[in-house]
């Protein structure tokens, strides 16, 4: 199945797009306002060191200097696995000193970034360790099985003369070996490229920025599968493709700058996916829906017949209606990046036949997703149950914010129950002080149902305080949101 990449850049956000069978599989969005300094590289210039803190200021360049302590010191770190007493940072560092660093906290508020000698830069598979020789495995396999063999893999692919070492990532596994070496040697051609910058360049200068979003696209997201790579942006095109002939060669030929009087995103209908995306149904063409409810805890999908009567009976009706929803669930897990626990709840089927092809549709729909994941047959209550590995923010999260006026809820209590909680605080206040007025500040939707249905009540609760009760509507407030001002 061939898979176009179509990459929109504008001045303030790169999207992306993966689309296969004319449908969007999996979108990615980068904001440059939100791109921080973590992972990046510096040759910096040491301003001050500070022997009572064990800590220096170090310029890299940045508005504020930027901040070392001994324990991110590759020779700190190095003493203390020895059983060695540590060196105290004077004696490593002087002011004027020039000292590789890598970002490993942003700059936050007055304080300047933090950083660290001990560098590390992250591939699809692996993480290179150009200073630490050693093979460590992700602890998130939890195969030792798996562990051994990686170990022996990468071990094996290592030329001889590599002095560095790796730290296998979870995406490792089930990887082939030409993929891990493919990985392997861009980690060290980057490497190369830092050590030749350092070598060339007064500090302080940036060695080596982590990946934009387009580039992290060449070099995790493109398979042989992969068609066109297009792109509207002709100075990108330029780029990514400068950077594919240095660190994925076999990339290069697909990059193409798309010149088209259409939108790139709107020839496949990107933004209108965005927008199903972000809402709760998803219909499905049969005429069939499923609801989509994340939560902090788990992600349920519930998938409802509808109005789909197309069957020959009631059940080949659900079985086709399941059929459809198992493919278009892997596909909107991958769409809006959904992680963690899945609870999948498909319409009840009778026949074990049914369930099995059912659960085999799910497996081979979500074997197209390369995020980890397991999944799990159906349960007593007809429910399956998987796990897809958190890599991002869900889309939810990445273009939403909590309603301002349900916090979150997904409702807000009517207009009648604001109402009767206004005349009860009215009933508690009277007991307490002793005002001219009452004048109520509320929402127009609670003001008018105080002057129509609710206007007996109202009366009956201004004789009974024996004060005049007036009404005020505040256009800024929310339905739930009113005031008792006391006159």
């Amino acid at each position: 199945m061939t898979e176009d990449i179509l990459v929109n850049v504008t001045p303030f956000e790169t999207r992306v797009a993966l689309v296969a069978q004319g449908a969007v599989q999996e979108l990615h969005v980068e904001r440059s306002i939100q791109r921080g300094q973590v992972g990046n590289i510096y040759l910096g210039r040491v301003v001050r060191v500070l022997p009572g803190m064990q800590s220096a200021f170090i310029d890299i360049g940045l508005e504020r200097a930027a901040f070392i302590h001994i324990a991110d010191l590759r020779e700190n770190r190095l003493e203390r696995s020895q059983g060695h007493t540590p060196t105290p940072i004077e004696k490593l560092l002087f002011e004027g000193q020039t000292l590789m660093v890598q970002v490993i906290k942003d700059p936050l508020g007055t304080k300047g970034a933090r950083l660290s000698t001990q560098i590390s830069i992250a591939g699809r598979m692996l993480v290179y360790l150009p200073h630490d020789p050693h093979i460590g495995i992700s602890q998130k396999i939890d195969s030792e099985v798996e562990r051994v063999q990686l170990r022996e893999r990468l071990q094996a692919l290592m030329p001889a003369e590599e002095k560095g070492g790796f730290i296998v990532r979870t995406q490792a596994e089930g990887a082939t070996n030409e993929e891990i070496a493919a990985d392997l040697e861009y980690l060290r051609k980057l490497w190369g490229s830092v050590q030749a910058a350092a070598r060339t360049h007064p500090a302080p200068t940036a060695l080596h920025r982590d990946l934009t979003l387009a580039q992290r696209v060449l070099r995790d997201m493109v398979s042989p599968n992969t068609g066109a790579i297009q792109v509207d942006s002709r100075s990108t095109t330029a780029e990514l493709q400068e950077w594919a002939r240095v660190y994925t060669p076999s990339v290069a030929d697909r990059i193409r700058h798309y010149s088209g009087e259409r939108p790139l995103f709107d020839t496949a209908n990107v933004d209108e996916e965005i927008a199903r995306a972000l809402s709760r149904r998803v219909d499905l063409k049969s005429g069939g829906y499923l609801i989509v409810d994340q939560t902090e805890a788990l992600t349920t999908v519930d998938v409802n017949t509808g109005g789909f009567v197309g069957g020959r009976s009631f059940d080949d009706t659900i079985f086709k209606t399941n059929l459809e929803a198992a493919q278009a669930i892997a596909r909107q897990l991958r769409l809006r990046n959904l992680g963690g626990i899945v609870i999948l709840d498909f319409i009840d089927m009778e026949d074990a036949e049914h369930r099995d092809t059912v659960l085999s549709e799910l497996k081979k729909a979500l074997s197209r997703d390369r995020t980890r994941m397991t999944v799990n047959g159906f349960t007593q209550l007809g429910l399956v149950e998987m796990t897809r590995k958190r890599t991002r923010d869900s889309l939810a999260h990445q273009l939403c914010e909590p309603c301002p006026m349900c916090q979150a809820r997904g409702n807000v209590r009517t207009p009648r129950t604001v109402c009767y909680e206004i005349l009860r605080e009215i009933l508690r206040e009277a007991r307490q002080f002793n005002p001219k007025e009452f004048r109520i500040l509320a929402a127009q939707s609670v003001v008018d149902l105080f002057l129509e249905e609710e206007s007996q009540h109202l009366a009956m609760l201004g004789d009974f305080v024996g004060k005049p009760i007036s009404l005020e509507v505040e256009a800024t407030y929310s339905q739930e949101n009113y005031d008792i001002i006391l006159i």
